[in-house]
């Protein structure tokens, strides 16, 4: 085992790397889950477990931070607790950048998504501990780089299990996205009802029993399924330069610390500073990232090309990411402060909204998989089906416009436009994020494939930190405005994109 692992560190040229794949798909067993690779079934439960954590934490997190301590809550004002939870998102995205740069160059795409899967699970733990601020930040730092380590490299090596051209590689990411969906749908009931009608930290310590879960189910199925793939290190660091890096990451921790300290110490680092801090970061990473990439001896000139492609879907994802995380913030203060619960002769746990998102993803993604595969070369373009998502997630807040429309907004809301809201908003991620993640592994440049998959997960982090900066601007008395002018810009930003699409088509050097 010791001699392969060295081999695989051997650094790995263009042609090296096409071998390297062949490999991968070869040995990955090519039927046995719905007519995919079995290596499918392993990352499907595995990341199922995993949003179940996630997303269970998440349904919670908002109403955790701004409900009194007298209910059980951390008693933050509700605006700081609504931009609190947004750069927490866009952290926990942004980490990818470590995760996917650890998995490149030191580990390889499996042993990152277990080593994140443990820290996301401690994150859990942390957070199921009671009433501690202390605790609450702890968490933060072990879930945002846990799932820096995980999320991007499990849909690494998803792509890696599928050669290039195969026709079933868009539905293979719909179907994991399914799975992401399924573990989502579930936890807002799960981990949301336990969560706020009986104890806070028990909703966040059965989050952490659903991260252990994914864990065993990793470890126990990726020999037999996956084959090579996330074995392969794509660009590994020379025995020159491994020295020289761990003293640069030395002195960057230690240097970094320092600021923090002295920031806490003098006053300067507040809650504002670090939103407005990761409001900077979540611009200028991306495009440090993306002409990181682009300047790299490593890349060809085709390569580079198909970078200039992936630019208007960055930036179209940008947008609907921001909408579409909105509902666990925005939304989900609506939900809890604006809309009728009482309905239909029953009581609706806010939280519960939350998992109407993945329910209709997972009702609509079998049927948008097989409209893909059915429509084969035929089917729209990367860059038109990004229109069609922005368009729907415009939409989506267009629709919220009515209720003050008719009754003002001062008077509760019925939950059916809710319902519709975020169902539109799901039929728009059926047609961008699964295609999205499939487009990032066909488009990345060879030497740059997991950290590719960071730079997609960086628009989700510009999002969030754009959403910081949003939420101040955001009450019930001039939600009309609100989302009336983000409704629009992302139809607008629709239409942009469809009008593109041939020229970007070339762009991409022949991937459809």
């Amino acid at each position: 085992m010791a001699s392969t692992a060295k081999k695989q560190k051997i650094s790995q040229s263009a042609p090296q790397q096409l071998s390297n794949r062949q490999k991968i798909v070869a040995s990955v067993p090519q039927k046995g889950f719905f007519g995919h690779p079995k290596g499918l079934f392993t990352l499907f439960f595995t990341e199922f477990w995993e949003r179940f954590s996630y997303y269970g934490m998440k349904a919670i997190l908002v109403y955790y931070m701004y409900y009194s301590v007298s209910k059980g809550g951390l008693g933050i004002d509700q605006q700081t607790a609504l931009a609190i939870a947004s750069v927490y998102g866009s952290l926990v995205y942004m980490s990818g950048i470590i995760g996917g740069w650890i998995s490149d160059r030191i580990t390889g795409a499996s042993s990152s998504v277990f080593y994140g899967g443990i820290l996301i699970m401690l994150g859990h733990i942390a957070l199921a501990i009671p009433g501690s601020m202390t605790m609450f930040f702890v968490s933060m730092v072990l879930i945002v780089l846990g799932t820096g380590l995980l999320k991007p490299n499990i849909s690494s090596v998803l792509g890696e299990m599928y050669d290039i051209n195969d026709a079933r590689r868009d539905a293979a990411f719909s179907i994991f996205y399914m799975g992401v969906n399924l573990g989502a749908f579930l936890s807002p009931y799960v981990v949301g009802t336990i969560g706020m009608k009986y104890n806070f930290h028990l909703g966040f310590g059965i989050a952490a029993i659903g991260m252990f879960l994914a864990l065993v189910v990793y470890m126990l199925t990726k020999k037999k399924n996956l084959g090579l793939a996330g074995t392969f290190i794509s660009n590994p660091l020379e025995p020159t330069e491994k020295k020289k890096v761990s003293t640069q990451i030395g002195i960057g921790a230690v240097v970094i610390a320092g600021l923090i300290a002295v920031a806490v110490s003098t006053g300067k680092l507040t809650v504002q500073s670090f939103i407005d801090l990761v409001g900077v970061l979540g611009v200028v990473i991306p495009i440090l990232y993306f002409l990181l990439m682009y300047r790299s001896p490593k890349v060809t000139k085709e390569e580079r090309s198909r970078l200039i492609a992936y630019i208007p879907l960055f930036i179209g994802a940008v947008l609907f990411w921001s909408i579409e995380e909105q509902g666990s913030t925005i939304l989900a203060s609506f939900a809890d402060q604006r809309t009728q619960l009482n309905f239909a002769g029953m009581h609706i746990v806010p939280a519960w909204f939350q998992s109407l998102n993945p329910l209709f993803i997972i009702v609509f993604a079998p049927v948008l998989g097989w409209i893909w595969v059915k429509l084969g070369n035929k089917q729209p373009t990367y860059t038109q089906k990004f229109s069609y998502g922005l368009l729907l997630a415009g939409l989506s807040f267009v629709v919220i416009l009515l209720p003050a429309m008719i009754g003002g907004s001062d008077a509760k809301v019925n939950p059916l436009w809710l319902v519709l809201s975020y169902f539109l908003c799901a039929i728009g991620e059926l047609s961008l994020s699964p295609v999205g993640l499939s487009a990032t592994t066909k488009l990345a440049p060879s030497a740059f494939s997991a950290q590719m998959l960071s730079l997609w997960f960086l628009s989700n982090a510009a999002a969030q930190a754009l959403n910081a900066q949003l939420v101040k601007f955001y009450t019930p008395q001039n939600e009309m405005a609100y989302f009336g002018t983000i409704g629009v810009a992302s139809i607008v930003l629709s239409l942009i994109l469809f009008a593109i699409s041939p020229k970007m088509q070339k762009f991409m050097k022949g991937i459809n």
